[in-house]
C-alpha cells in the first residue's frame, strides 16, 4: 500500500498452513503478515477498513502520533467502537514528526496475532537518511503461530481465568523456519549481494514475548528504533519488545554462503511458560559458491539473560544532531509513578478458574485494574457523558510495599477495578517512572503509550530511588521510544510534554496482560476553550457526518437490561450515536457506542455484532 488519498484495507478470513496443519485465519488484503503501508513524513492518508469477517475488528497504527486526531487511534472502547462484520470505517493517519520504522495492527482480542503489518515513514521529499543510502531494504517481522483458532484461544482465556496456551512456533515473516516441521520449503530467505549495505527494518509483532535476535557471523548497526533515529552503534546480538521496532545496517561481507537469522525468545519471569524454540530464516548471497553444512547457525543467550537484554537496551541514545534536535523536558511540572503488577482476583461464583489458588489472573497499574467502559471514553470525554469513567487514577502507588521482595502477602494481590484516568493540562511537562512488582509473577513489561513518543530517560532493577537514581539521568541525548521494556522487577523513567490533546490508552504490550488490566488513558486537556483551535492546540472535531451526543448522564442508567418491556437500542445508536457514514451497504456504523451492560454484544469482543445492534434495553 502506498500513500495516496484512499487506501483500502479489506479485512478477511484467508487459509495458512504452517507446521502441517492449515487453518483460517483473519488478515487484511489476504497477506500475512499484511501489506506494508509507504509513506513520507508528513503526510497525511486515508485508510479504509473493510472488516469482512466474522468478528469485531479494529485496526491502531502504532506509533503514529496522530495530532488531535485520537477519532482514528484504534483501541475499542477507548477511541472507538469496533468494526463490525461487514461495515466499513475510513481512518485518517497523520504522520508528523516519525521517520523511520512503525506498524499497524488490529487492537481487538487476539486479532494482532495476524493482522499486522510494517508502515515506513521515509524522510520528506528532498531530504535523506543520516547515514549513506542503504543498496536495497527488508522488513523483519517477529511474531507467533498457534495451531488453534485465535478466537477460540481468546475465549478459552477469557473463560479459565489462567495463563493462555503458549503458542506453537515462534516465526519471522510468517515463516516458522527449518527447525519446524513442515516448514523448511517456506523458511523466509534473504537474498544479498556482496559487498553492499542492507536496511533492515525489524518489528516485534509477537503476542507474548521480547526476543532475541542474532545472524550468525554477522554484526549490525542499529540507526534507529520507532521511527526516531539514533547514534549508530554496532552489536552482534539483539533484544526487542512486543510493539519496538529497530532499523539495522546490515553490511554483506562475509565470506558467500547461507547463514542462519535466529530468533528466540528472552523473558526474566519465573514459572511462567512459553515457546522455548528457535525460529529461522536464511541470509542467502547471491552467486555460485560450495554451501557450508550444515547452515552457519548464530549463538543466542539464555532465554533469561536479562544482563544481555538490558545491556543492548541500555545502549541506545538519540541522534540528536542539528538536523534531528531533540528536547528533552528539564523542569518537571507532573511526576508520577506507576507500580506494574500481576494480581488475582476472586473466581465468579460456580466459576472454576486456573490462575493460583484457583482465583482469576488480573493485571494493574497502581493496583487499578483497568475495566473496559460502557461507552468509549473519547466520546464520553468529548461530549460530557458523565459516570463513564473516573479521573481519579492516583499519580502514585496507594500500598507502598517492598515491591521485589521474593515472597510478598497474598492480601497485596487483590486491585480494584474500575475505569479511572489521569487528566493532564495542555503542554504539562511529564515524568513517568514505571516501577516493577513481583507480585503472583515478576516478569518484564513492554509499556506502549499511544500519542506519544517519549524520552527514556533512566532505568535500574530493584525499586527506584527518587533521590539517587535521578542523578544518573540520561539528559543529554535519551532515545526517544514509544514502547520500552520495563526490567523484571526493575523500574524505567521517562519523560514527555502533554502537547498532543486527546484521549491516549496506555498499556502493556504483552497481550494477556493488556487483557487482564494494565491498561490506563491520559486525556490531555485542549490549550485553549475553542473548538477546533488555529494554532493546533486542541482536539479536533468529530468526523463531519456526526450527529448528535449521546445521554449526558450514565450514572443512572446501569441497571438496564436486555430482556424484558423494551425500547429498541439499535434505533437510538441511529438517531443518537456519533458516527460516520461508511458502511458499504448505505447504513451508518457508529464510531463510538453507548452500552448498558458488559455483557450486550455490542460490547463483548468476542461476539459477531457490532454498535448499531438491535438490542432490547429495559429499565430495571
Amino acid at each position: 500500500m502506498y500513500a495516496m488519498d484512499k487506501t483500502i484495507a479489506l479485512v478477511r478470513e484467508a487459509p495458512y498452513t504452517r507446521i502441517c496443519s492449515t487453518k483460517k485465519i483473519l488478515t487484511v488484503n489476504g497477506q500475512f503478515p499484511g501489506p506494508t503501508l509507504h509513506v513520507h513524513k508528513g503526510e497525511t492518508i486515508i485508510v479504509d477498513v473493510y472488516n469482512r469477517g466474522s468478528y469485531n475488528i479494529t485496526i491502531h497504527w502504532h506509533g503514529v502520533e496522530q495530532p488531535r486526531n485520537p477519532w482514528s487511534d484504534g483501541p475499542e472502547f477507548v477511541t472507538q467502537c469496533p468494526i463490525k462484520p461487514g461495515a466499513k470505517f475510513s481512518q485518517k493517519v497523520i504522520i508528523s514528526d516519525e521517520e523511520g520504522t512503525l506498524w499497524w495492527h488490529a487492537h481487538s482480542d487476539w486479532s494482532r496475532a495476524t493482522v499486522h503489518g510494517a508502515i515506513i515513514v521515509y524522510p520528506k521529499t528532498g531530504t535523506t537518511y543520516p547515514f549513506p543510502k542503504p543498496y536495497a531494504e527488508e522488513t523483519i517481522i517477529l511474531g507467533e503461530w498457534w495451531k488453534e483458532d485465535l478466537m477460540e484461544l481468546y475465549k478459552g482465556l477469557i473463560r479459565s481465568g489462567g495463563d493462555p496456551n503458549v503458542s506453537d512456533a515462534n516465526t519471522i515473516n510468517g515463516q516458522p523456519g527449518d527447525l519446524y516441521p513442515c516448514s523448511k520449503p517456506e523458511t523466509f530467505k534473504l537474498n544479498v549481494d556482496h559487498g553492499k549495505t542492507y536496511l533492515l527494518r525489524i518489528i516485534n509483532a509477537a503476542m507474548q514475548d521480547l526476543f532475541f535476535l542474532s545472524i550468525a557471523e554477522h554484526n549490525f548497526t542499529v540507526v534507529g528504533s520507532d521511527a526516531s533515529y539514533t547514534k549508530p552503534f554496532t552489536s552482534n546480538l539483539m533484544v526487542i519488545s512486543p510493539g519496538q521496532t529497530i532499523d539495522v545496517l546490515l553490511k554483506t561481507n562475509k565470506k558467500p554462503d547461507r547463514y542462519y537469522m535466529a530468533a528466540k525468545v528472552y523473558t526474566g519471569a519465573k514459572g511462567v511458560k512459553f515457546n522455548n524454540s528457535t525460529t529461522t530464516a536464511i541470509l542467502q548471497y547471491n552467486g555460485n559458491y560450495n554451501v557450508s553444512s550444515p547452515l552457519l547457525v548464530p549463538k543466542l543467550p539464555e532465554v533469561n539473560d536479562t544482563s544481555a537484554a538490558f545491556d543492548f537496551i541500555g545502549r541506545f541514545r538519540s541522534l540528536a544532531d542539528e538536523d534531528h534536535p531533540i528536547d528533552v523536558p528539564l523542569k518537571i511540572k507532573k511526576h508520577l509513578l506507576y507500580t506494574l503488577s500481576i494480581n488475582t482476583i476472586k473466581c465468579s461464583a460456580n466459576q472454576t478458574c486456573q490462575g493460583p489458588r484457583g482465583n482469576r489472573l488480573a493485571a494493574s497499574m497502581n493496583n487499578i485494574s483497568f475495566e473496559s467502559p460502557r461507552i468509549g471514553i473519547l466520546e464520553a470525554y468529548y461530549f460530557g457523558v458523565n459516570g463513564v469513567f473516573g479521573k481519579n487514577f492516583p499519580s502514585f502507588p496507594p500500598l507502598l510495599f517492598n515491591y521485589t521482595a521474593s515472597n510478598l502477602p497474598q492480601f497485596l494481590e487483590k486491585p480494584k477495578q474500575g475505569t479511572e484516568v489521569k487528566v493532564l493540562e495542555y503542554n504539562t511537562t511529564v515524568e513517568l517512572v514505571f516501577q516493577g512488582t513481583n507480585l503472583v509473577a515478576g516478569t518484564d513489561h513492554p509499556i506502549h503509550l499511544h500519542g506519544f513518543s517519549f524520552y527514556v530517560v533512566g532505568w535500574g532493577i530493584g525499586i527506584y530511588d527518587k533521590e539517587k537514581d535521578p542523578l544518573n539521568y540520561n539528559l543529554v541525548d535519551p532515545p526517544l521510544q514509544n514502547t520500552i521494556a520495563v526490567p523484571v522487577n526493575g523500574w524505567t523513567a521517562i519523560r514527555f510534554k502533554a502537547h498532543n490533546p486527546g484521549v491516549w490508552f496506555m498499556h502493556c504490550h504483552f497481550e494477556r496482560h493488556a487483557i487482564w488490566g494494565m491498561d490506563t488513558v491520559f486525556i490531555v486537556k485542549n490549550g485553549q476553550t475553542l473548538r477546533p483551535a488555529p494554532n493546533g492546540a486542541s482536539l479536533r472535531s468529530p468526523p463531519p457526518t456526526s450527529t448528535s451526543s449521546p445521554p449526558r448522564d450514565l450514572t443512572n442508567l446501569s441497571g438496564l437490561k436486555t430482556s424484558g418491556s423494551s425500547q429498541t437500542f439499535g434505533s437510538w445508536v441511529m438517531a443518537h450515536m456519533l458516527t460516520m457514514a461508511v458502511v458499504s451497504d448505505g447504513t451508518t456504523m457508529p464510531l463510538l457506542s453507548w452500552t448498558s451492560d458488559v455483557d450486550i454484544l455490542a460490547h463483548d469482543r468476542r461476539g459477531p455484532g457490532g454498535c448499531n445492534l438491535n438490542v432490547s434495553l429495559t429499565t430495571a
